[in-house]
């Protein structure tokens, strides 16, 4: 069995030769490339794989098309969008995915993008560098603050945790109502929770449902003094609506890990030039943990593919 790993999974190569060693042991060989967003060369990579492992990179129809072997996509990432998943499913292919290996970093992050911007940290560090004094910023605690959350699965669930422990009122907005979640979560339609809101945090999927479901409309119904925070999938939010409120003062500012397109961006992205925002690239998920649990949860699926009882399918 040939199993190909088209790019780096983060962890050391020492690391990922333990996660291999198993699987060599009863015959597979392990093949692995420099990640490429060119189909052609991906194609060429997995002509002959029967399993391929990716993490984030766009996994095209073209990418697999003339991969005959090919019976099983091992995901190392929790959102799937960017893997052609209707085409490999029409091929029968079966497709697992790493939900839940970030789950902790990316809640993290939320909390860090939340104090950050409450204390101004940017500015602040910018003005002491400069020789210069805090005077002129004002700064906010989160304790007391309503932070509401879009999408309440893992990591949603988990943010909220997290800023309940600063003290803060949870509100939560999803497409399920969840009967299990904490007395202390209060589930309010998406509007109510827009308008409540001092932090708007984006955990959700990217689906037909939710593309550009943050526009010009919703950030209106925010608080002026509101920070969006999306960590979530960039196509979420629009883009240009977003970056016209942060101009015109329709919300305080923002928390942006994810784009409409993945890292590096064009120097003269809109978020990138909009006042009060943080700027990070696309990497809530990763940590040196979420990295080798990740791991664990793809070689665990590789594993229970190979003796016939699929794990977190797609």
């Amino acid at each position: 069995m040939k199993i190909v790993i088209t790019e780096s999974l983060g962890i050391p190569q020492e690391t990922l030769r333990e996660f291999q060693r198993p699987f060599e042991e009863q015959g597979a060989v392990f093949e692995s490339y420099d990640r490429s967003e060119d189909p052609a060369v991906v194609a060429d990579e997995i002509r002959d794989a029967d399993a391929v492992i990716l993490a984030n990179m766009p996994f095209p129809a073209k990418a697999f098309e003339t991969a005959g072997n090919l019976r099983f996509i091992d995901i190392a990432f929790t959102g799937v969008d960017h893997v052609a998943v209707d085409a490999a499913r029409a091929k029968g292919i079966v497709m697992s995915n790493a939900s839940g290996y970030s789950t902790e970093a990316v809640a993290e992050l939320a909390a860090a993008f939340a104090l950050g911007l409450a204390r101004q940290i940017p500015a602040a560090e910018q003005r002491c560098r400069a020789g210069e004094t805090k005077a002129g910023l004002t700064f906010t605690e989160l304790k007391g603050k309503t932070v509401g959350i879009v999408g309440l699965g893992k990591i949603g669930s988990r943010s909220a945790e997290i800023f309940h422990a600063f003290g803060c009122e949870i509100l939560s907005s999803s497409r399920t109502v969840h009967a299990d979640c904490p007395s202390w979560i209060r589930q309010v339609p998406l509007d109510e929770l827009l308008g409540a809101s001092d932090f708007v945090v984006l955990h959700c999927p990217l689906n037909a449902e939710t593309r550009g479901m943050i526009g010009e409309r919703e950030l209106g119904l925010m608080k002026k003094s509101a920070f969006l925070l999306n960590l979530a999938r960039g196509p979420v939010v629009q883009q240009d609506a977003l970056a016209k409120a942060l101009r015109d003062g329709v919300i305080a500012g923002a928390g942006i890990d994810v784009f409409d397109t993945e890292p590096p961006l064009d120097k003269e992205n809109p978020l990138l030039q909009a006042p009060g925002v943080i700027a990070t690239p696309h990497m809530a998920f990763a940590t040196e943990e979420s990295m080798l649990l990740r791991a664990e949860i793809v070689f665990d699926n590789l594993r229970c593919w190979m003796e016939g009882r699929p794990a977190n399918t797609i």
